[in-house]
């Protein structure tokens, strides 16, 4: 489908409200388009969603961001209309039968959380892809924030990860898995935890858009390094950082990391160098000076969106990282960022696979899907989809796959054997030593890892030190409503 269908779609689906479209890429110097997307669904500041996107073309980039706003409206239209199951997962076990609940166990909890088969919870219904069987999951693992919960006690926080939007059912799933992918792939391969497995460009044959980017970084100033985060079940996992040494970048941009993961690994990498460009823009508008928001921003935008930052809907941590980051120079934040450009070892690109046919996105997303169900990995969906669906919504899950190990300490079986592959202390076998917290793992994980597992959280926490704020951002425009209180010398 063209990318005027889309926009048209996407637009159609979301201009019940005031809705706000325009190029950010302006605060930059490098020329990639990138879009923000805003809409009001309502009065207070609660009711403002936003979306980000890029592209090679305007058009691409204004796709992208009309996408992620759709998603964000279909998510919080659908969890307010979403019935809800009270009870354990022991009871409704009972009720309904172990294929038709899904474990929290197998969902990647906290290191100790507090998680008992009896404790109650509240469940929301999903598919189960390979069979349609409807499945129960509690209803933080389909919620992306904490405002769309029934229950007063989530296993976890809220996040995005694994949704897609698109114009089918598949175009949307393909896009919700491959996060899924991506964020397992490199939670422990990159940030803090960087390997310095770095792609190795030399001779490959690129794709004109890859070599288009490359180009102009080059012509930029900025050096960019295209880094192998995993190639695990035959999917590209790949993540672009960048050295940019001009005085004259608004200081946050050094921190930017694009990252991607697709069948292909053409596709993998221009979606990674292109997030790389958004998200130097995406820092600078979202976390920089307001002055430099109004440069570029409609007039509409800063009177009807700006004011309505509601600091008590930021997750603490995360903004005051990102304020103490608002107020470092370039020079310091590329001396505490410099773990993220390592090269330890070089891996061919042209050793990557190459699945040109995955351009369709119904033949892509049947690709991710046999390369998952072929690991023995479950794929349950919640459709999130409005009515008639003229576009398509999607919250994927997949049980088994990991995320946010660094900053919300979830930890599975999975990152504990790869941890202990790699003898990393952070994990072991045993009872937890000081600092350390219990893995909440299934009998059948422990033992297939040789035993109970811990995760050491003190250990994690120094780790990631000062680097919080490049795993968990606040919301646009909260940091310099921050630097503008009395705290810091506004008025």
């Amino acid at each position: 489908m063209s990318l005027a269908q889309a926009l048209d779609a996407y637009f159609r689906a979301v201009s019940a409200g005031p809705l706000q479209l325009f190029r950010i890429d302006p605060i930059d110097r490098l020329g990639v388009p990138v879009a923000s997307a805003s809409l009001r669904m309502g009065d207070g500041p609660g009711a403002v969603l936003h979306g980000n996107g890029n592209g090679l073309t305007g058009d691409e980039a204004r796709v992208g961001a009309l996408g992620e706003l759709v998603e964000e409206t279909f998510c919080e239209y659908a969890m307010q209309r979403m019935p809800r199951v009270h009870g354990s997962y022991a009871a409704l076990v009972r009720a309904r039968g172990p294929t038709a609940v899904a474990d929290p166990l197998t969902l990647g909890l906290p290191a100790g959380s507090p998680y008992h088969p009896d404790l109650a919870l509240v469940w929301v219904e999903v598919q189960r892809l390979a069979t349609g069987e409807r499945v129960l999951v509690p209803e933080e693992f389909v919620a992306i924030h904490p405002g769309q919960l029934q229950g007063r006690t989530p296993l976890i926080t809220p996040i995005t990860n694994g949704q897609g939007a698109g114009l089918t059912r598949s175009q949307a799933l393909a896009h919700g898995l491959l996060e899924l992918v991506q964020r397992d792939g490199n939670g422990l391969q990159y940030r803090a935890l960087d390997q310095g497995v770095v792609l190795d460009l030399e001779g490959a044959e690129l794709s004109p858009d890859v070599r288009e980017l490359l180009e102009r970084y080059q012509l930029a100033g900025v050096e960019v390094m295209a880094k192998l985060a995993s190639a695990d079940f035959g999917l590209v996992n790949v993540y672009v950082v960048g050295r940019d040494l001009s005085e004259d970048s608004q200081p946050l941009m050094v921190t930017a990391c694009g990252e991607a993961a697709d069948p292909d690994r053409d596709r993998a990498l221009r979606k990674a160098l292109l997030e790389y460009a958004a998200s130097r823009a995406r820092k600078a508008f979202m976390h920089g000076p307001l002055s430099e928001v109004a440069r570029i921003a409609p007039p509409e935008y800063l009177d009807r969106y700006v004011p309505q930052v509601d600091l008590s809907a930021e997750e603490p941590r995360a903004l005051r990282a990102m304020v103490e980051w608002a107020r470092m120079p370039a020079s310091v934040l590329r001396e505490l960022t410099a773990c993220t450009l390592m090269n330890r070892r070089k891996v061919r690109f042209t050793d990557l696979p190459r699945v040109p046919t995955v351009e369709d996105p119904a033949l892509r997303c049947d690709h991710v899907v046999r390369q998952l169900h072929a690991a023995g990995f479950d794929i349950l969906v919640a459709d999130l989809s409005p009515q008639g669906r003229a576009v398509h919504v999607v919250k994927a899950l997949v049980p088994g796959l990991e995320v946010e190990t660094m900053t919300y300490h979830r930890v599975g079986e999975r990152n504990v054997a790869r941890l202990l592959e790699r003898r990393d202390p952070l994990v072991g076998l045993g009872p937890p030593p000081p600092g350390a917290e219990p893995v909440r793992l299934t009998a059948e994980a422990e033992e297939r890892l040789g035993g109970p597992a811990w995760f050491n959280v003190r250990l994690a926490e120094a780790r990631l030190g000062r680097l919080y704020a490049l795993y968990r951002e606040p919301d646009r425009h909260a940091v310099p409503a921050v630097l503008a209180s009395r705290r810091f010398g506004g008025e």
